[in-house]
């Protein structure tokens, strides 16, 4: 699939917005006033900025509205819907919090859980497509939700948990690669059963559809290197796990080593994320021999 920058920064922001406010709607820092208008700003920004950021991949963004609609049958729509009424309890939340030093316990935890069932259902927006055998897997459900919250736990300052986190983190990335890379081959998609011809034999392209390219061409059929994904995974998981989680657990990180950590996971996620578009093999890639 063709990595379109304003998914990777709406997946990426989004999570980390919506991991942030889960630690948040929790009690997680135990902090109120300025520090908490700091940090609710942070995850509302990083949460909010990842939504708006996703509208720009649309064809017309005005028909953003429409997706709210279709909420018993997409989970576009259903994203959309429990987004919403994340941000709007856990801005209540928040406005306790803040100007009141009052912390209304349900609504933080019923708006916390609304952050993580968000992050689960962008998951599923990749995670029910049958035309991609890489996506269509709890993995990637399990890959979002790891991620939203590790590093949630790492804006929320929760050193502890979050080196702990980044590793599970880490431990699901690794899983998903290695289920990942074999599971286009084991749902037995081949040219012939794209083009249904596969009982007179074998099957071989005589010449292109297109003499250019086309939307299926340029949005589902993007094609990197093996050698390339290999060391852009090694540079995904020293990012987004090892130097973090380093930082936390062995070295005691203070603030300007905490930013650090902070900084290399928003990084290493941002090629992970990059990574988990460009791998992903649609089948309509067969029709074209491309796969």
């Amino acid at each position: 699939m063709h990595p379109a920058p304003s998914v990777i920064l709406f997946t990426v922001l989004s999570g980390l917005g919506f991991g942030l406010l889960a630690f948040l709607g929790m009690g997680l820092p135990d902090v109120s006033g300025g520090v908490a208008f700091v940090f609710f700003f942070l995850g509302f920004a990083l949460a909010v900025g990842g939504l708006i950021s996703s509208t720009f991949h649309l064809g017309n963004p005005k028909n953003a509205m429409k997706a709210f609609s279709q909420w018993r049958t997409s989970w576009l729509s259903r994203e959309g819907c429990v987004s919403v009424a994340a941000l709007i309890l856990m801005g209540i939340y928040a406005a306790g919090v803040i100007f009141f030093d009052v912390k209304l316990a349900q609504i933080g935890w019923i708006a916390a859980a609304l952050c993580i069932g968000t992050v689960f259902t962008t998951s599923m927006i990749y995670g029910q497509l049958a035309t991609i055998p890489r996506w269509n897997h709890p993995l990637t459900s399990a890959y979002f939700l790891s991620l939203s919250v590790a590093g949630g736990a790492l804006l929320a300052g929760q050193v502890k948990a979050a080196g702990v986190l980044l590793l599970i983190a880490g431990g699901v990335q690794i899983v998903t690669w290695m289920s990942g890379d074999k599971r286009f081959a084991e749902r037995g998609h081949t040219i012939e059963t794209a083009t249904g011809l596969g009982d007179i034999g074998k099957v071989r392209m005589f010449e292109p559809p297109h003499t250019g390219t086309n939307y299926l061409l340029h949005e589902m059929v993007y094609v990197v290197g093996r050698k390339h994904a290999q060391k852009l995974r090694m540079i995904a998981l020293g990012l987004m796990v090892v130097l973090p989680a380093a930082l936390l657990l062995i070295f005691h990180a203070g603030h300007m080593l905490a930013l650090v950590a902070v900084l290399s996971h928003l990084a290493g996620v941002m090629v992970s994320r990059w990574l988990f578009f460009a791998e992903a093999e649609h089948v309509v890639g067969l029709y074209y021999d491309k796969r």
